[in-house]
């Protein structure tokens, strides 16, 4: 359950409309970065949390607050087209020339389709994606996701300040960057927490024990005259082990060569039949592929290695 209240966490009072400004600020809401993106994320990530406690807690305090925020910039996007389109834009126009030649370019639907509102787009119209977020259930690697996804969207934000000479506009972006700025740490003095509390030992190493361990501290180098091997990733100590960091020459470690099977005959691929028939994709056939798998597998429970 969720409560609202009608006071925004920030002023969003931009001094004058700028209906060009309010496409870029389109951006910040719904682009890969935006406030849209973190503010799914972090619920996602909340809801899937099987830690009850301090961490779901935090994660969902955080995602609650980027709630505000999507409201915060919606409406001070909205109190920018104030005018707009029309009006707006013909005078700009009228000042400015060169303005008048990139005025095409607005997002037409935040009058079209929004009647004057923010729309859940990045600054050329595309809308938001879910695909944006990430929520795999393990904090580590979601932590880290979100670290960037912290810094990314702040760096866009800092972008946006320096397009812009409106004092409102000004201090509204200038409370982003400084909660863009926190978050970044409180991911990361999660990540901390979750090395503390024993819940990983700071690297995302599920199954270590089937790793191909001589390679899982080399550098590999893959152009000639590289200069990689000056650089901490490239030598002393493993951050986490005691294994010593290897530079070497990027090379074929096996002997499998880049060979396809036979194509399947009625998907028409170019084909010179050195690798016999190709087997038909079938529907039955993927059944019946299926069947013979599940027989393998339990015939090498029952008689392993014959």
């Amino acid at each position: 359950m969720y409560r609202h209240t009608k006071e925004l966490q920030w002023s969003a009072k931009p001094e004058r409309p700028d209906a060009l400004y309010a496409s870029k600020l389109q951006e910040v809401i719904g682009g890969q970065f935006g406030e849209m993106t973190v503010m799914m994320q972090y619920m996602w990530q909340g809801w899937a949390c099987r830690t009850p406690g301090k961490y779901k807690d935090m994660i969902l305090d955080i995602g609650t607050e980027e709630i505000g925020h999507v409201e915060m910039l919606t409406t001070l996007l909205a109190r920018l087209l104030e005018g707009a389109p029309a009006e707006t834009q013909a005078e700009a126009a009228a000042a400015n020339p060169a303005l008048a030649a990139v005025l095409g370019g607005q997002n037409p639907q935040q009058a079209i389709v929004s009647g004057g509102f923010a729309m859940p787009t990045n600054s050329m119209g595309v809308p938001w994606n879910a695909g944006y977020i990430v929520a795999s259930g393990n904090l580590l690697a979601d932590f880290r996701h979100n670290v960037a996804a912290e810094a990314q969207g702040r760096l866009q934000v800092a972008r946006l300040i320096g397009m812009t000479d409106d004092p409102g506009v000004k201090e509204t972006l200038s409370f982003a960057l400084a909660r863009d700025t926190f978050h970044q740490q409180q991911w990361l003095l999660g990540i901390e927490q979750l090395i503390e509390d024993g819940h990983t030992d700071g690297l995302e190493d599920s199954r270590k024990a089937e790793e191909a361990t001589e390679q899982a501290s080399v550098f590999y180098s893959f152009h000639e005259g590289s200069t990689a091997h000056e650089g901490r990733w490239a030598q002393g100590a493993t951050l986490v082990g005691d294994q010593e960091i290897r530079f070497e020459e990027g090379r074929a470690l096996q002997d499998d060569v880049q060979e396809l099977p036979a194509p399947d005959p009625e998907l028409f691929a170019t084909y010179d039949g050195s690798k016999g028939p190709g087997k038909p994709g079938t529907a039955g056939g993927a059944y019946a592929q299926g069947a013979e798998n599940l027989l393998h597998k339990a015939k090498e429970k029952l008689t392993p290695g014959e």
